[in-house]
């Protein structure tokens, strides 16, 4: 890995992950700023994400989670994909990679499209993978309302990038703003989601996947089996079936505490 990083603060840091949509943001920032990091894969299969040792990382139990050393010397634990880019670039990306000057017009645009990101993309697709993957009986409302949603949400993506003369969300580059909405759109077809729908965000989804940094992190810490499912209908009918089973076990868990 090529250090690229220019800050006088050595990382020690330790992302604990998976191959989620959620979970490859933070490889792919950590590779886009070419810094060190060690790997913990958390196996949400085995439910290793509700352990009492994770929790002390993330009380919520949810991936990505990332531990550094902070300026005093002290662990920092750092949750929530979001909290964890903005961490990362502020304090790391000094020669400004994938951010914009702190306080500067344009960061508070990355910050629009990454709380849109948090707020709309991922919540409302991740409910329209579980409708149209995992949910054991077909609710075709469900399946419906998130779709749609899904849908208008990437049409305001859609609406931005073919405005945009750089071809990425904010400004003239990559930034935090694309990379934590790439994994999503990579997996548009998951939810079903006909990415051909949408012109622009099609073309941006590729364009991000010749970044050397987003091939490398998309198989960070599980191979990126997108690809590979998305030509298999077999093959995805039959991952959503093993998945479904992790899931529900998960949820009946959750409804006993």
């Amino acid at each position: 890995m090529a250090v690229v990083f220019d800050t006088e603060k050595v990382p020690d840091i330790t992302l604990f992950s998976s191959g989620t949509p959620n979970g490859i943001k933070i490889p792919i920032t950590l590779e886009e700023l070419g810094l060190p990091y060690k790997t913990v894969k958390i196996d949400m299969a085995k439910n290793t994400q509700k352990e009492p040792w994770f929790l002390e990382i993330n009380p919520n139990g949810r991936i990505p989670a990332l531990t550094d050393t902070f300026s005093d010397g002290e662990q920092i634990r750092l949750f929530e994909s979001g909290s964890i880019m903005q961490y990362l670039v502020e304090q790391y990306d000094t020669k400004h990679l994938i951010s914009y000057p702190k306080g500067s017009r344009l960061s508070y645009e990355v910050n629009n499209w990454l709380f849109f990101m948090n707020a709309g993309v991922g919540p409302m697709q991740g409910q329209a993978n579980h409708f149209h993957r995992y949910a054991p009986e077909k609710i075709q409302y469900g399946v419906d309302r998130y779709q749609n949603e899904t849908r208008r949400l990437y049409g305001v993506l859609e609406k931005q990038l073919g405005g945009s003369t750089s071809g990425y969300l904010v400004g003239s580059k990559c930034t935090i703003a694309d990379i934590a909405h790439w994994g999503w759109v990579h997996a548009a077809f998951w939810a079903g989601i006909d990415i051909d729908e949408f012109p622009h965000l099609k073309a941006w989804e590729a364009r991000m996947l010749e970044r050397p940094a987003v091939n490398k992190g998309r198989n960070i810490p599980d191979k990126d089996r997108m690809p590979e499912l998305a030509a298999n209908k077999e093959l995805a009918e039959k991952s959503a079936r093993e998945a479904s089973k992790w899931v529900m076990k998960g949820q009946e868990a959750d409804a006993k505490k």
